[in-house]
């Protein structure tokens, strides 16, 4: 299927703000099994051939594990419960640009609406890590992020979604619905069960709890300022700049509980949602029956076939590919240690560096994913190891 725009097949929809979503949230964690059958038939089929999830339970009840820090009584509390909470923040953060980045880069046609939407959440994710960044050096820290970085495939940092598999691949349906949608799944009573282990966003959620009433000294002393994707990266000075950051992170990834009408002008679908108009290849609009996939045609993208990076890396890759996945990895360790040191410093030019650093890595990925695999169909695509 062609990866350029189609005209819509009704009236225009203007896009869905991000205060418009879990109102509707019937369309949410379960909305691919009502798309019909044809749909359903498809993600049996997927889910069939499939590698299971990988599930590490030691890592979800170690050392910053959401659910350890969120059973800790809010009268416990205190700065150093922030500054744990703030890492783990960096680290769900980090780990979810490498596989929105690969989803992206793979796309041929970058004008499409699908690589639009992707790179657009790719800009609110670097986003989101600078303003957990600048919270956790606002209470006395300092971010860690080259130790942040995951290992692919894995779950997401800090036992949040267990038996979430984060792997890496080329866009496809699979990628769309099963790591980047999941990652992203609202939090709401008709989006979640009863008792299922927090969302991200009920972690940041409590995170904002906890800095009201704790009410720690916040300094400025350190904190970056940079243009990140449409966003500003501002220094946060005051619980009010607090809640509106974290408020941000919370509504452009998953939507909040506002009403469908309560919306904001210029604004954009949630990151949960838009994936879901690339799942489902239609637009979110209000219907009488709701809000469904069900507005302007959103063509999934032809993509380059990466496959899924095994555990362990690529085996006995071809001397051109290695030379490309070595260079790929010194970059990418090269930006995490330029970012911390950023942080170190308190550095505008440092951040300035580690950002253009990476967008160099595109270069190196697109041609690795050029190269075809030895053994199985499809092509080789960047690892994110850390050297």
């Amino acid at each position: 299927m062609s990866g350029s725009s189609e005209a819509p097949d009704g009236p225009a929809v203007p896009p869905i703000k991000r205060r418009s979503f879990l109102a509707s949230a019937a369309l949410a964690a379960g909305a691919p099994a009502t798309a019909g059958t044809a749909v359903a038939a498809e993600r049996a089929a997927e889910t069939a051939a499939a590698p299971q999830p990988v599930r590490r339970p030691q890592e979800a009840v170690g050392r910053g594990s959401v659910a350890r820090l969120l059973a800790v009584p809010e009268r416990g509390r205190g700065v150093g419960w922030l500054k744990e909470a703030l890492q783990v923040a960096v680290e769900l953060e980090l780990s979810t640009i490498p596989p929105y980045l690969c989803g992206w880069w793979s796309i041929t046609d970058r004008r499409s609406e699908a690589a639009r939407l992707i790179r657009r959440i790719v800009g609110d994710e670097m986003y989101h890590l600078g303003v957990v960044c600048n919270l956790l050096v606002a209470v006395g820290g300092r971010p860690r992020i080259r130790d942040a970085a995951p290992v692919y495939p894995g779950p997401l940092p800090g036992g949040v979604h267990p038996g979430l598999n984060v792997y890496l691949s080329g866009l496809t349906k699979s990628l769309v619905r099963d790591v980047m949608m999941a990652i992203e799944a609202p939090e709401g009573p008709l989006a979640r069960s009863a008792g299922q282990p927090p969302s991200v966003g009920a972690f940041y959620g409590d995170l904002l709890k906890t800095f009201r009433a704790t009410k720690p000294e916040l300094s400025r002393r350190g904190q970056l300022s940079e243009r990140i994707g449409s966003d500003v990266l501002k220094p946060v000075g005051s619980l009010d700049a607090v809640e509106h950051s974290i408020e941000i992170i919370k509504e452009q990834g998953e939507g909040t509980a506002g009403s469908p009408a309560d919306t904001l002008r210029d604004d954009h679908p949630a990151h949960y949602y838009a994936f879901g108009e690339i799942y489902h290849g239609r637009r979110l609009r209000e219907t009488d029956d709701g809000w469904r996939f069900a507005g302007a045609p959103v063509p999934f993208p032809d993509a380059r076939p990466m496959a899924r990076v095994p555990h362990g890396g690529w085996p006995h890759p071809s001397a051109r590919a290695r030379r490309l996945l070595d260079h790929f990895d010194v970059a990418y360790s090269a930006v995490l240690s330029t970012l911390d040191r950023a942080w170190d410093e308190g550095s505008h030019h440092t951040l300035q560096l580690a950002v253009h650093a990476m967008r160099g890595l595109e270069s190196p990925a697109v041609e690795l994913m050029e190269i075809d695999l030895p053994d199985r169909p499809g092509v080789y695509g960047p690892q994110f190891r850390r050297r």
